[in-house]
């Protein structure tokens, strides 16, 4: 069903026609907007909270600046459903995280009012004084740049390397600081304290207010007088507090804290900042999941709540008659904790996603050794690096495509340094809705290819515990390597999943099942695709033999010899990239050991997998169980026919 806008909000196809309104209109549009984003996602899911919170910055930046010549830099992206409406797609806004339709977060070929692609946070700082400072070289100084970053994304590396550089410029850039104290999960750490002892100063706002009091009621300047304090209130703030000089001593004037869901204090204090050259920071206060209560109430809760229903705020969940299989996330989150009450070395760290990787179930039981240290995948891997030097059995839990920014820090802090760093990689594969910022599709291959590494997959969640179990006892501990555990997003394979631990010995893989002709190399939980595909290709005849490997690195290169002397075709299947991936592997394995076997590899071609459903994902890529039949039947057939015709 396709959700009716209300009346301003249906005259409004671009930001030209939200300009054209008068300023006392605004209020209704940012309601008519909220109840849009609350209709959708309640029917449709996706992210919720984050843009229910920045409805008047969405409405007041399209309203202020002259978009899409000024260039809107959203960070991350979560916040972005206002900004997509208002800009020319709320009539397919219900297609929005669906397989062909809109993507969840800014993407430049889907707009020209999403000036840069999102899905990691902390970029827009350094993306858009990269534009600032383009625009200079054209001789262009009236163009507004306008990087929009929550204070979770304000605590990586990347927001500061941008700060850094941009309050020694010149450029025209505002950095507008979406600060509700969260991120997915509440914000950790020294910056959310800084910003909260500044937003909190009764010293600064007991000030504040009695100036204003106090103007307000002198007949002789009136409102005037207000307006003139409300533009020095920056230099008031940095008489009083000394906490403000941390952006002014990176160069940035700074401006605020102001009422980021006040939409006309928000419009008149942008439309003061575009005269004001040079660097700058506006600190707005907004509410994650303003305007709807329970998302106000538990903001964790309603980041992505799927579907829901909006009068009740009941959280719909299919219901299933018997037991089902747990979220490989949780099996970890489980799993880490069984593990550390029997071994006190052990602790967990995350980069700010507690809830998202489970690592919150420790975090509850023993939170002396779990640690949450923000966005910070980076930092999260060198105090990994730093713990495990003390003797400390580090879990380190992060999403598979976040990894990718921490990756200098794999290479040199742990693995150059022989550090047995344990690392969980949850959402491997194709996460689904989130896309390709999300998709973690290129662990195997970088993290195979670096000296000291273990590689491992589990196919179902036994494998998952019994390799979380190896990787903390003392005989893998005592060795050099860190060990890769990747995992994919969802649910698994065993509702009775919790079954006794079983040491396994690293690069060691296991029969599935024997045949004849073809064997399949599985790697992961792509194994369960294919032994249903192998019990599909009995109906044609053909008996294929199923192995899961378990390790891309170290192979287990015993059981690659039996099978590259038993079968005459060879299909590696992996939910990673092709290019460097699993088959890769056992392709160099081949050559240097000189068989001449048939070898087809399916997993994740050479190009960008789009948002939609894991199974349609899966499909597209030729990996799901209908998938793996149908390169079987022609592989086989292939190979047969090029027999017959050199006979």
């Amino acid at each position: 069903m396709l959700i009716t806008p209300g009346k301003l909000l249906a005259t409004i196809n671009s930001p030209e026609d939200l300009r054209k309104l008068d300023s006392s209109q605004l209020p209704q549009v940012c309601n008519e907007l909220r109840q849009f984003i609350i209709d959708n996602v309640s029917v449709y899911g996706g992210h919720f909270g984050a843009s229910l919170g920045v409805v008047e910055l969405s409405v007041a930046l399209h309203y202020v600046f002259n978009t899409p010549d000024d260039q809107l830099v959203w960070d991350v992206g979560h916040q972005a459903y206002g900004h997509k409406i208002l800009t020319g797609r709320r009539d397919e806004f219900h297609s929005n995280r669906v397989y062909g339709g809109l993507s969840g977060f800014p993407k430049r070929k889907e707009s020209i009012y999403d000036a840069f692609g999102v899905g990691h946070s902390s970029t827009s700082i350094s993306s858009a004084l990269g534009m600032a400072v383009a625009s200079a070289l054209e001789k262009n100084f009236e163009r507004q740049h306008i990087a929009i970053i929550g204070d979770g994304a304000m605590t990586a590396g990347l927001a500061f390397e941008g700060m850094n550089h941009a309050g020694a410029t010149d450029s025209n850039l505002l950095i507008i600081l979406n600060d509700n104290c969260m991120a997915i999960d509440p914000n950790v750490g020294a910056l959310k304290e800084y910003l909260t002892d500044i937003t909190t100063s009764q010293t600064y706002n007991k000030f504040k207010d009695e100036v204003w009091n106090l103007l307000g009621k002198m007949s002789n300047f009136g409102k005037s007088a207000q307006e003139i304090v409300s533009k020095v209130e920056t230099a008031m703030k940095t008489a009083i507090l000394r906490q403000s000089n941390l952006f002014e001593s990176l160069g940035l004037r700074y401006f605020g804290p102001i009422d980021g869901n006040d939409i006309s204090h928000l419009t008149e204090v942008l439309k003061d900042l575009k005269n004001i050259p040079g660097p700058k920071l506006l600190h707005c206060l907004t509410v994650k999941g303003k305007g709807y209560g329970p998302a106000e109430k538990d903001q964790t809760k309603w980041h992505a709540p799927g579907v829901f229903d909006k009068i009740t705020g009941e959280i719909k969940k299919k219901v299933y008659n018997t037991p089902q299989a747990p979220k490989y996330q949780d099996v970890f989150g489980h799993t880490i904790v069984e593990l550390a009450k029997e071994n006190p070395k052990i602790v967990g760290i995350t980069p700010a996603m507690p809830s998202g990787s489970s690592l919150n179930i420790m975090m509850e039981t023993i939170p002396e050794r779990a640690f949450d240290v923000g966005i910070a995948e980076q930092h999260a891997v060198t105090f990994s690096a730093g713990m495990a030097t003390r003797g400390d059995i580090v879990f380190c839990n992060i999403y598979s495509t976040f990894m990718q920014r921490a990756y200098d820090q794999v290479v040199h802090d742990v693995c150059i340094q022989e550090l047995p760093v344990i690392f969980c990689l949850d959402r491997a594969g194709l996460v689904g809705a989130d896309g390709p910022t999300h998709h973690g599709v290129y662990d195997i291959a970088f993290m195979r290819c670096i000296p000291n590494m273990v590689v491992a997959s589990p196919m179902n969640e036994q494998e998952l515990r019994n390799m979380m179990f190896t990787a903390q006892l003392e005989s893998f501990q005592s060795g050099k390597n860190a060990f890769t555990i990747r995992y994919p997003r969802g649910n698994g394979v065993m509702p009775d999943w919790k079954t006794p631990f079983e040491e396994i010995q690293i690069g060691k893989g296991r029969k599935i099942k024997d045949g004849t002709g073809l064997a399949i190399l599985s790697f992961g939980p792509l194994g369960n695709f294919a032994l249903q595909a192998c019990e599909e290709l009995e109906k044609h005849g053909i008996d294929a033999g199923l192995f899961d490997m378990r390790f891309a690195k170290p192979l287990d290169e015993a059981m690659l010899h039996e099978i590259f002397l038993s079968y005459e075709r060879v299909m590696t299947l992996e939910d990673g990239c092709l290019q460097g991936g699993f088959g890769s592997a056992v392709l160099e394995f081949m050559i240097d050991n000189g068989y001449t076997n048939q070898v087809k590899r399916l997993g994740i071609p050479d190009s960008i997998v789009e948002h939609g459903e894991p199974s349609e994902l899966y499909k597209e890529c030729g990996i799901d169980t209908t998938g793996i039949v149908s390169a079987s039947l022609e592989f086989v057939t292939r190979q047969s026919k090029t027999v017959l015709a050199i006979h």
